[in-house]
């Protein structure tokens, strides 16, 4: 565990405890930050890291005995507007923008937080958000509405809200959680800018590789308790997962050769206009099939044409070896063909309805007696299947879904297509928000099903979960596949170079 002299830090808090009915989300955490420092709080889902945050934030008051450090002012708790006005500032991951407004009022609504009504002169937003733009090194119109932007550049207008504010230490939740490769590089390096300013950033995020790029030092929480600070130079990743999960993982590289399995499904030539172009390929039973490369490149839009959500306009998709023409998705599930999207809360989940349902949804016909009534019985035996099998953490199995973590959230989802009884999987970033013990976890599941003779296709944009999981991986690029690697006579590096030249 390591400690700054106090003169160094920009926030300091030692001795938070919470507890929320009994249950205890933090115990007795420390927590150092210097000024100018690039920092990452790490551990699983649940372990802590919203929670503190926000305590640091004012959201919530810690339990008697916390103290808080801001600057030289030492606090028992704060609120928060005393902690913006000491220049603490989050960005969740949801950014908490308003999507019909302008750029320019989006930066400047912070300025006017807790100030008395007056008139809005748009000419002092607009100078104030110009100069907040330019102190990062980025343009964008400023006129434009906010809804109208990437999510990147949405996170630039977030943080220029932090900035107009005079914030003196920034959280970002999940900042790159939906982010490209050269989008995250342009955001670190305006994160390397603030901190060059003397602005202390501290990022939350389950990708351990950026954690490792980005961080200076690491704050590992695990199951509400400190377990320590580290200095990213001198801890490995494999090990900082360990310190965040309490257990070690298997690293290597599972490649099979399954070329002489059936195919199962099959494409030639496929295209469509302005998505991609002249894809062939082939997935075998019991087969994990890798695809990844940058975001764009074509390969979700793929996966909705395998899944019947769009229609190739040239090429042929066979299945078993015979042409297969998919006029919905409801053709693609009669054929047992499922899609795991990489949108889980908006297309995977029904949030507000109950674990149960979003399980049987996709398999109400299958339950319904002569009535058309669902047969209660049926459902519940259903869900206690999956919910058995993919080993997921219920309370009860009709509470919301939006109350699991996400790895949870994700079984979930893979239960509502496994119950399909799928051939082909689809698997589209199936681990986006999920932390690491819970991903290891997912892919876990994934290959027990390959072993169980179902075609899988992996899609990911982080090489590493292709080629420690898949048996083969495509790259695509702009649409079309350029290169098939074999992980087991290929490095990552190699991978690594290709995708991101």
């Amino acid at each position: 565990m390591m400690t700054e002299p106090q003169s160094q830090l920009a926030l300091g808090a030692t001795d938070v405890s919470k507890t929320f009915g009994g249950v205890h989300a933090l115990i007795d955490v420390d927590l150092d930050i210097k000024a100018g420092e690039l920092h990452c709080l790490a551990g699983e889902n649940g372990s802590g890291k919203s929670t503190l945050i926000k305590i640091v934030s004012g959201v919530y008051a810690p339990e008697p005995g916390a103290r808080i450090t801001v600057g030289n002012r030492r606090f028992d708790h704060l609120n928060p507007a005393l902690a913006r006005h000491l220049g603490i500032q989050v960005i969740w991951q949801d950014l908490a923008l308003f999507p019909h407004l302008s750029v320019a009022e989006n930066i400047a609504f912070e300025h006017n937080l807790g100030s008395r009504p007056h008139w809005v002169r748009n000419r002092t937003f607009r100078d104030m958000a110009a100069a907040t733009l330019d102190r990062i090194g980025f343009e964008i119109d400023l006129d434009e509405t906010l809804g109208e932007l990437s999510i990147a550049r949405r996170q630039l207008v977030a943080i220029c809200r932090a900035l107009v504010a005079d914030a003196r230490i920034v959280f970002m939740d999940e900042p790159t959680a939906s982010l490209t490769k050269a989008e995250t590089e342009a955001l670190f390096a305006v994160a390397r800018n603030l901190a060059d300013d003397g602005i202390a950033v501290v990022f939350v995020s389950h990708r351990l590789a950026e954690v490792m790029a980005i961080a200076e030092r690491v704050t590992v929480l695990r199951d509400g308790r400190r377990v320590g600070c580290f200095r990213s130079d001198e801890i490995s990743q494999h090990e900082l997962a360990a310190r965040m999960t309490g257990q070690s993982f298997d690293e290597r590289v599972r490649a099979r050769d399954r070329s002489a399995a059936p195919v199962v499904i099959e494409t030639r030539n496929l295209g469509r206009s302005g998505e991609f172009e002249d894809v062939s390929l082939k997935v075998c039973a019991g087969e994990v099939l890798g695809i990844t490369g940058l975001l764009g490149a074509g390969r979700t839009e793929l996966a909705s044409t395998l899944f019947g959500l769009t229609k190739p306009d040239r090429g042929v998709i066979l299945l078993d070896g015979k042409p297969l023409h998919l006029t919905s998705n409801r053709d693609a599930i009669a054929k047992g063909i499922a899609y795991v999207s990489e949108d889980r809360l908006t297309l995977g989940l029904i949030e507000a309805q109950s674990i149960a349902d979003n399980t049987v949804i996709s398999v109400v016909d299958r339950l319904t007696d002569k009535s058309g009534m669902i047969n209660r019985s049926k459902k519940d035996g259903l869900v206690r299947e999956w919910v058995d099998r993919l080993l997921i953490r219920i309370g009860e199995a009709d509470d919301p879904v939006k109350t699991l973590s996400g790895g949870n959230q994700q079984r979930v989802v893979l239960a509502k297509w496994l119950a399909t009884e799928p051939r082909l999987l689809i698997l589209d970033t199936p681990t986006v928000g999920v932390d690491v013990g819970a991903r290891a976890g997912i892919f876990d599941i994934v290959h027990k099903l390959a072993a169980d003779g179902k075609a899988i296709i992996l899609i990911s944009d982080e090489i590493p979960e292709v080629y420690f999981n898949a048996d083969r991986v495509l790259h695509m690029k702009k649409g079309r596949i350029v290169n098939e690697y074999r992980p087991a006579a290929t490095s990552i590096d190699d991978i690594e170079s290709a995708v991101h030249a």
